[in-house]
């Protein structure tokens, strides 16, 4: 079964959708009725934004979302950092989360991808001295994912 997602996006907010942007000019609620990939602006990364190892493979991989017709190009590259990761750091709690990285990766399933990724920041930003706010941007953001029924 598929499941159907309700997308609550706000006012001059803009969502990512196989790959097209959307963008819009009311508070809106979309339900997607199929599967598709979707990537909410909070969770959007910018490339001036990804100043740590684990960031720049978020960034990677979102790249993969956003264009789909560049993941081909983008896999080495991809691989290339999980290989850096995996080398750079000793913390059991990221070698895990690599660990499940890998897994939907190899499943195909990048927006399982990001989602542990983003819960990585934290621990990443702890091991390397940092402030540990875990967030992207647009933080405040009031956009809601919700599964209907």
């Amino acid at each position: 079964m598929t499941d159907k997602f309700i997308l609550r996006i706000k006012s001059g907010q803009r969502v990512f959708i196989n790959g097209a942007v959307l963008r819009f000019d009311r508070k809106v609620a979309i339900e997607l009725m199929n599967d598709a990939v979707f990537l909410l602006e909070q969770h959007v990364l910018l490339p001036g934004e990804s100043k740590t190892p684990l960031r720049q493979l978020y960034l990677i991989v979102q790249a993969m979302l956003m264009a789909p017709e560049s993941r081909r190009q983008a896999e080495p590259v991809y691989f290339q950092q999980m290989e850096n990761l995996e080398r750079l750091y000793s913390s059991a709690a990221i070698k895990e989360g690599l660990g499940f990285v890998r897994q939907q990766f190899t499943s195909g399933r990048l927006v399982e991808v990001l989602k542990t990724i983003r819960k990585m920041l934290p621990i990443e930003a702890e091991v390397l001295k940092l402030p540990a706010d875990g967030t992207l941007r647009n933080a405040d953001s009031s956009e809601e994912v919700e599964t209907a029924a």
